[in-house]
């Protein structure tokens, strides 16, 4: 193994200095950078604190990690402030040597603090997350570690003497790792400029809530198409094979994805044409419920008991879909009452109308209306309509109310609310198979008593 000339200097300045007197100085120039450091944290976090109270909790997406991260680079620059100062007065070694984990660690939080900020809106991306979190500091410490031990350089020579054949072009080990560290970084970049396209985009009050999340997937769309094919082209990989990969993927797109490339071209449709937006009440057979995602595959429809239905956008595009929320907000929503054929109808329907005053969510205007639907076999059946603001919310407590309210007041004006009555009359009572005060029963004759006497009746049967 190949010994560092850097590591080896710099152990061989750091033993020399530990017996000499500018150790001392060197430790306490350490321990006031590393004091300084620690104040501009505090410091920091204060004015982070305040920053995050201010604006939305999805933007406080990696605080954890970035308020871990100010440290070590506070640490990191006051230490080579403090060892430009002092070199031309002292040895520093010491502070040569605590740059190093410094700015590695600062390095490794601030990556973590980059992949949470990107996927914060995922909510399926936290086991991604951590697998990412674990291999780049795996990477990130191993790195600094071959670099000090002085490995670094024989690595790379093997990993370039390992080749492969891929048609015409030769690719080595070095250059397919290389190529995918390139691209990840890449993809990373652009990704976090998407997001950051996104978030302001997502803030603008003048555009549609539909065209806000088209135009960022498309920027993110675009953003990582650049991304991939700048890296292949800097890597040197001959971009004109995926025109070959992507004829393969078009062949397969229409035998064995077409219901995925319908739902993700229903998508779009339904993103630009705002026939379902985000936030509106539709039935779709038979869910029901409010759109709470528009997504690649499918639409999130949220009903009113908390349950996802999780809809595929072929299907919304290709069925009817009734949207309460289409030109009209509002939502109508209606009691019915039964009340007494004694009872004062008119006084009654003006106590339905009193009894929805009053009630969050019940608009004024349209005003709540009362009708004579018909008349009942048990009494007059009323029914009052009224309009709810925000339908998606339900409207199953304002009926409660409502029906809480009618029940009060019709007690106290003494309108009956009138229960199912049924008679049982009995008009035939049978006696030795003959109806009292009725018909004869079926397959039995009624003596008339014009019937004229029969000889068989004076026949007495004489004993044998």
């Amino acid at each position: 193994m190949q010994e560092s000339p850097a590591f080896a200097r710099l152990v061989r300045d750091v033993v020399r200095d530990v017996g000499e007197p500018q150790i001392v100085w060197q430790v306490v120039a350490l321990v006031g950078a590393l004091a300084v450091a620690f104040v501009l944290r505090r410091w920091m976090i204060g004015r982070l604190e305040r920053h995050f109270e201010r604006v939305a909790p999805a933007r406080r997406a990696g605080s954890s990690s970035l308020r871990r991260a100010f440290f070590p680079i506070f640490g990191w620059i006051c230490v080579a402030l403090t060892r430009v100062v002092l070199q031309d007065y002292t040895h520093v070694s010491l502070l040569k040597l605590a740059e190093v984990p410094l700015f590695g660690t600062a390095l490794i939080y601030l990556a973590f603090y980059l992949a949470r900020r990107l996927f914060a809106t995922s909510p399926h991306a936290s086991g991604l997350l951590k697998v990412f979190e674990r291999v780049f500091t795996a990477i990130a410490w191993l790195s600094m570690l071959a670099y000090v031990l002085g490995v670094h350089d024989d690595i790379l020579k093997w990993l370039a003497s390992v080749r492969f054949a891929v048609g015409s072009s030769h690719l080595t080990l070095l250059s397919i790792l290389s190529g995918l560290l390139w691209i990840g970084v890449t993809l990373v970049l652009a990704m976090w400029v998407g997001a950051l396209v996104e978030d302001r985009i997502m803030r603008t009050t003048t555009l549609d809530g539909n065209l806000k999340v088209v135009l960022s997937r498309l920027i993110k769309g675009v953003l990582t198409l650049i991304a991939v094919l700048t890296t292949l082209s800097f890597v040197g990989i001959d971009i004109t094979v995926l025109g070959v990969f992507g004829g393969a993927l078009g062949v397969g797109l229409g035998f064995g994805l077409q219901k995925i490339a319908s739902n993700l071209v229903s998508g779009f449709i339904i993103l630009l044409d705002r026939s379902v937006r985000i936030g509106d009440l539709i039935t779709v057979s038979p869910y029901h419920g409010t759109v709470s995602q528009i997504n690649t595959r499918y639409t999130v429809v949220r009903g009113l008991d908390g349950v996802e239905a999780l809809v595929p956008n072929e299907q919304l595009v290709t069925n009817v879909v009734q949207n309460h929320s289409f030109t009209e907000t509002r939502g109508r929503a209606k009691v019915n009452v039964q009340v007494a054929y004694s009872a004062d109808v008119e006084l009654a329907m003006s106590l339905m109308l009193k009894a929805a005053v009053g009630i969050p969510r019940v608009l004024a205007d349209p005003a709540p209306s009362a009708l004579l639907l018909n008349f009942g076999a048990d009494g007059m059946d009323l029914e009052m309509g009224f309009w709810v603001q925000d339908p998606a919310q339900g409207s199953g407590a304002i009926r409660s109310e409502i029906n809480l309210r009618i029940w009060r007041t019709f007690r106290e004006h003494g309108i009956e609310i009138p229960y199912a009555q049924r008679e049982i009359r009995i008009l035939n009572d049978w006696t030795d198979g003959l109806p009292v005060g009725g018909a004869p029963a079926p397959g039995v004759m009624a003596e008339s008593p014009e019937r004229a006497p029969s000889p068989a009746d004076d026949v007495v049967q004489k004993p044998a």
